[in-house]
Formats: structure tokens, C-alpha cells, sequence
């Protein structure tokens, strides 16, 4: 994307019908001009262009709990840059009615408010856009309606406000000009087709990269909300919802840690076992729910691979005397009793935790809630406390008849 500018101008109509927007009629006492616009208004958009004309002019930036992979700078005028710090790029979101500023660098895409006709590949951040109560920023889907968990992505595919505009590497390009897409966010599967986005951007289509996944702290994943939130101009709102997830972690970590430990995986076609590196963020959330994760030095940090394949066998050496089981049900749909388990891999008999009766699966949708990690931390808490209630994300497996 470096080396020339991306703009993409979402046109707004003023009908100057001032009134559609109140209760009643205008005040009388508004002086309203020949634009549509009330003097202060006139005044404000004067004010915009002088300061678009003489340049950015930094204020403060958003302070950051856990996210390391994007920054926020807020500039006067209320334009404000976004930067996904892994590949450097830079968004400027201006104001509506706002100009472009004077002597803005080459590299830096240029996005108006309202941000609208989103092409959203990531599917990590639906869950965000749904409950930041933005979904119609987004136009077109990277995933059919019966691929989503979400319901207001189901809702707003089955009623034709969100369409499919294929995957990340066969977008519909002819669809998605045509209606006139004006920015795609995509996952890091794009890095796998960068021709991809080659052509998004010779149709004028800047793409922007979600980078959540390579948070290291899970709550780092959480506050990417206030990424989309500032893109969206909701703020407050993407403010209110991570506060939430962090109050849960202040909420669990005030109970000393258990030391129980916990294997996290899932049997997969060919019947191999497929458990989570050591250093990925499920670990990690374990951790923080005050248990331990089976596999303590699995994986290597600099591969950024989240999982990793094994032998029945190995498994069964290294987690056979693990305090609890959790099945990860987001490939196959899961299982609803332990002996369903053993139809998928008999040696888990063995296992301490079937035996006692400890083994739990997720729900099918817990990776496409991406606002779930504070909830599914105080499942595992839960969990390990031997609590059964009020769970979102995890429930028992029904116990191994004797």
C-alpha cells in the first residue's frame, strides 16, 4: 500500500430539510443559509477547512491497556489516525465535512466519515461491529450466512442488508465495486494472496489488516474493539464494552490460583490430536483463570502458530493425568457426552479427568465471539472451582457411566 494515496470519498446528501431530524419544526430562530447550513454550522465547516489546509496537528493519544498492534492519534479538527503498527499502515479518519490536510504524507489512506460499505473479511470482528450496534457499516460478508454463530450477521445476511462478496482470496470483485465498497477488512489469511490486494487497490479499495490475533495478552484481542470503535466513531461505546471484560479479570484474579491443570484440544478427522502452543492465548486464559495449562513449553514463540498436531500416543503421555479436559468443538460441532468422546478416541478412558468426571466443551461460537475471552476466563475460573452455573462458553460433558 505504500507509495501513493488511497482515498475513498463516501458521498454524503444534505437536503437541508433540517427538520427530518428534530420532533417538530425548525426553531425560528435559527439562521439558516442558502446551503442548508445554520451559521454555526457555515462557521464550523470554515473552521475544518482552514485547519485541513494548514495541516494535522496533534492533540493526545489513545492510552492502551494490552493492544500492542494498533495506536490511535487524535489531531485537531477531529481527525484521528489509526495505525496497524505490524505492517505500518495508517488510516486517516476525517471528520464529515471535513478536507484533506494540507502536506498529509503519500502512505496514508484517507477514509470519511461515516465509514460505510465495508467489505468485512474478519471474521474475528463481526462480534465487534455487532455489538459496537454498527452493522450497517458493513455491506458485504468473507463468509456465507450459515457460516456465522453470530445472529445479527445471520439476521442481516437473511434480509439482504449484509450479501456474499466471497472469501478473502476470490472476493466478487464486480459485485463489490459495483455497489460501491469503500474499505476491506481482512484477517491475516490475506498475507497468503497479496495479489488480493493488488486488485482491491486498483479499483480503488484500500484494505485494511485486523491484527487482533497476534495480541499477546487475551484482552490484548478484547480492546481492538476500541480499534473498530474509533473507526466507527464509537468510542464511548467500544470503551464501555471492554471496561466489562476488564473488570472480569480484576474480578478473577483476586482468588489465588488453583494449580489444576487443564488440556485444551480437539480430535481431529485423520485422529490426530490438536492441542493449543504453549504460548497462544487459550493458555494464557487458562492461566489468568488461575488453572494451568497441561503443555508448558509446547510450540515455538516465533512461528506465530496457535496449534499444534500430535500422536494419540503423545497426547496421552503428556495429559493423561490432567485435572480437567476441554474439548474444542469450533471445527467438528463437538460432543454432548463423554462416550461420544471415546468414539472419537478410545485411549481418553485412561484419562484422570474422565474418570473423575472433569471433562467440559466449548459452544460452536466462541471463536467467532471475539468479546467472549473475559466471559470464557470466568468459565474456566468457574470451572475449576466446581461450579456448573451460569456458564457462556463451556459446559460439562455428562459423566462416564460406571
Amino acid at each position: 500500500m505504500k507509495g501513493k494515496k488511497k482515498i475513498i470519498i463516501i458521498s454524503l446528501l444534505f437536503t437541508g430539510l433540517s427538520w427530518l431530524y428534530g420532533c417538530g419544526s425548525p426553531s425560528s430562530d435559527l439562521d439558516v443559509g442558502a446551503g442548508g447550513q445554520t451559521q454555526a454550522e457555515s462557521a464550523e465547516a470554515e473552521k475544518t477547512e482552514e485547519q485541513a489546509e494548514a495541516g494535522l496537528v496533534y492533540e493526545s493519544s489513545m492510552e492502551l491497556c494490552y493492544a500492542e498492534n494498533f495506536m490511535v492519534d487524535y489531531y485537531e479538527g477531529g481527525y484521528t489516525m489509526l495505525t496497524t503498527t505490524m505492517d505500518g499502515e495508517r488510516f486517516l479518519i476525517v471528520p464529515e465535512n471535513g478536507g484533506i490536510p494540507g502536506g498529509l504524507e503519500e502512505d496514508i489512506t484517507v477514509l470519511y466519515r461515516p465509514v460505510q460499505d465495508i467489505y468485512l473479511v474478519a471474521s474475528s470482528a463481526m462480534d465487534m461491529f455487532a455489538q459496537l450496534g454498527s452493522m450497517d457499516a458493513i455491506a458485504f460478508s468473507g463468509q456465507k450466512e450459515d457460516g456465522w454463530y453470530i445472529e445479527a450477521a445471520r439476521e442481516s445476511m437473511a434480509n439482504g442488508d449484509i450479501v456474499y462478496a466471497g472469501k478473502y482470496n476470490r472476493p466478487d470483485y464486480e459485485l463489490i465495486v459495483s455497489k460501491g465498497c469503500s474499505l476491506a477488512v481482512e484477517n491475516m489469511m490475506i498475507s497468503h494472496s497479496p495479489e488480493v490486494i493488488e486488485k482491491l487497490e486498483e479499483f480503488g479499495i484500500p484494505a485494511m489488516i485486523d491484527y487482533s490475533s497476534y495480541e499477546s495478552h487475551p484482552l490484548g484481542r478484547v480492546e481492538w474493539v476500541k480499534f473498530y470503535g474509533t473507526l466507527l466513531g464509537k468510542e464511548e461505546e467500544a470503551n464501555r464494552i471492554f471496561e466489562k471484560q476488564r473488570e472480569i479479570l480484576e474480578r478473577v484474579s483476586e482468588d489465588e490460583k488453583t494449580d489444576k491443570t487443564v488440556a485444551f484440544f480437539f480430535i481431529t478427522s485423520n485422529g490426530l490430536v490438536q492441542v493449543r502452543e504453549s504460548g497462544d492465548y487459550i493458555p494464557k486464559v487458562i492461566e489468568l483463570a488461575g488453572g494451568r495449562y497441561i503443555f508448558e513449553d509446547l510450540g515455538s514463540p516465533d512461528t506465530k502458530r496457535s496449534t499444534v498436531n500430535m500422536q494419540v500416543e503423545e497426547f496421552y503421555n503428556d495429559a493423561k493425568d490432567a485435572d480437567f479436559l476441554i474439548y474444542n468443538s469450533s471445527i467438528d460441532g463437538g460432543v454432548s457426552s463423554v462416550e461420544e468422546l471415546l468414539d472419537k478416541c478410545g485411549p481418553l478412558a485412561d484419562f484422570k479427568a474422565v474418570r473423575e468426571g472433569n471433562v467440559w466443551c466449548t459452544t460452536n461460537d466462541m471463536y467467532q465471539q471475539s468479546l467472549s475471552i473475559g466471559y470464557l476466563m470466568e468459565d474456566i475460573h468457574g470451572m475449576l472451582r466446581g461450579k456448573e452455573d451460569g456458564m457462556h462458553y463451556l459446559f460439562p460433558l455428562s459423566k462416564l457411566a460406571q
